[in-house]
């Protein structure tokens, strides 16, 4: 029986997020937009719903007179990670 994919990750923008925190730990909010290449309220509703999730720690500061936001990936979106992918090699049988 397989498992169902977690809803969290299971979509484009929140996976390319977690996917590349996974690799660097943290990231900031221009970098995770020019990777994500998705639009900066649609990059602030899918970092929201990560943190909601616990999968992101977001910290807010600022550069200046500019916010800086930066993410954090948590113990538990890391493991959140791994069961998604370990989810996708069963479905494609790997």
């Amino acid at each position: 029986m397989y498992n169902e994919l977690d809803p969290v990750l299971n979509t484009p923008v929140r996976l390319a997020i977690v996917s590349a925190l996974i690799k660097i730990k943290q990231a900031d909010f221009n970098y995770l937009m020019e990777i994500t290449k998705t639009t900066q309220g649609n990059l602030s509703h899918q970092i929201k719903k990560l943190n909601e999730a616990e999968y992101v720690e977001v910290l807010k500061t600022f550069k200046g007179n500019y916010p800086h936001t930066i993410c954090n990936l948590t113990d538990k979106g890391r493991l959140a990670f791994e069961k998604y992918v370990s989810d996708i090699k069963k479905y494609l049988h790997l």
